[in-house]
């Protein structure tokens, strides 16, 4: 076997026996996205000098800005499952770093809004855009029978993964460990 031959044999595209990717092939390249995805999310928290929570909490403040939603500091807790003095030193981290600001409720006067800063909705663009797109990408190139088909395969997935066992019966079958 030829170097060319060993490489392309162990790093998981090169199928000869079957010509296509077994169930294994499938789930191993599922977990290597994750890996890369983790690896993503790490990079951009260290350029963003951000931790994960801040992140997941600007994204969720932009997403709500996109939709024309407010949040304030209790609706954020909520999405993230934090107890109210935690998401205060979460929010104050935001404010100081110039992520967020807070705003009167354009509703209610005796409460304050959360809202993610012009410079931050930069920033994100700036930091994921080019990955974005080269995402974009390579969905628009599927056909949409494929597209239909990875989005039920996902779908299904995170199902699975969703799911709480009660561990009750032993696993029958491979078990793969990340």
């Amino acid at each position: 076997m030829t170097t060319e031959t060993q490489a392309r044999a162990s790093s998981g595209y090169w199928y000869p026996e079957h010509g296509q990717p077994s169930s294994v092939d499938v789930l191993n390249l599922l977990r290597r996205y994750r890996s890369s995805e983790a690896a993503m999310r790490a990079r951009t928290r260290s350029s963003m000098a951000m931790g994960e929570t801040d992140l997941l909490a600007l994204r969720l403040l932009m997403q709500a800005q996109r939709r024309g939603e407010v949040m304030r500091q209790r609706d954020l807790a909520t999405a993230l499952g934090l107890a109210s003095p935690s998401v205060t030193a979460l929010v104050d981290r935001l404010v100081k770093s110039g992520h967020v600001r807070r705003e009167p409720h354009p509703e209610d006067r005796r409460a304050t809004i959360v809202v993610p800063t012009t410079d931050s909705d930069h920033e994100v663009r700036a930091t994921l855009g080019a990955m974005h797109r080269r995402m974009i990408d390579i969905v628009d190139r599927l056909t949409d029978d494929e597209r239909r088909a990875v989005a039920i395969f996902l779908e299904q997935m995170a199902e699975a993964v969703d799911r709480i066992d009660e561990h009750d019966e032993p696993a029958t079958g491979p078990i793969l460990v990340d």
